[in-house]
């Protein structure tokens, strides 16, 4: 796998104002909208900074910006119980690794995301060895997020299409809210499933299912907003 280990600088997009600048990060509410370091100026050891605060906080790059990723308790269990089944199909099945919510990946230089959970076959791992960088540079090629109530739909768009620009395979949005999924093999195509549908991982996990009824039941109800 190629290794940038100083990642050459992305051109930011041209911002005139602080409008342009919210709508070009999904229009994702103020607060989630760090600015230290002044937005356009954020790097990937902002990041790596956060994550390694005494407070531990979850932030993205994206366009030189710090924009905090949301993650509420019942998510946070969801995506602990679909780490779970994975490593338990992955225990009989070595075809890679998964990653939790704080492990960064570089999808392009000077963007960074944090899939809520991530799979990385071994294919983009030199000899099966997980590196120590603190950002891993690779795609997953299976990236799930477990939606949040502050996630706006323009920035899982733009989610969507980084993902799949940088050699994603598959990405599953599951909603709590609906208790529904939808899982998309390209930014414009996607498959709604209900708790009567299970998501199939093939060909990324070939043999994997996920049921929407089992792990909401697991997980127990949503709590009320």
């Amino acid at each position: 796998m190629t290794r940038l280990a100083q990642p050459p600088p992305t051109p930011r997009r041209s911002t005139a104002t602080f409008a342009e600048l919210w709508d070009q990060l999904g229009q994702v509410p103020l607060d989630r909208i760090l600015l230290t370091p002044p937005p356009g100026t954020a790097l990937e050891r902002d990041v790596s900074a956060r994550l390694e605060s005494a407070d531990k906080q979850l932030c993205e790059l994206v366009d030189g910006v710090l924009v905090e990723k949301p993650m509420g308790q019942y998510e946070s269990r969801l995506a602990a119980l679909i780490i779970h089944l994975l490593y338990t199909f992955l225990d009989k099945n070595d075809l890679g690794a998964v990653l939790a919510p704080d492990g960064p990946m570089r999808l392009a230089a000077g963007t960074v995301r944090l899939p809520d959970v991530s799979f990385v076959s071994w294919a983009k791992f030199p000899e099966r060895k997980v590196t120590s960088d603190a950002i891993l540079d690779a795609a997953p090629d299976l990236a799930i997020e477990v939606l949040s109530k502050s996630n706006t739909r323009k920035e899982m768009e733009r989610k969507l299409a980084e993902y799949f620009a940088a050699g994603t395979a598959l990405v599953w949005y599951i909603d709590p809210k609906t208790r529904t999924a939808v899982a998309y093999t390209a930014p414009d195509r996607g498959q709604t499933h209900t708790e009567d549908q299970p998501l199939d991982a093939s060909p990324v996990l070939p043999g994997f299912t996920l049921s929407l009824r089992q792990l909401f039941a697991r997980a127990g109800a949503a709590p009320e907003e």
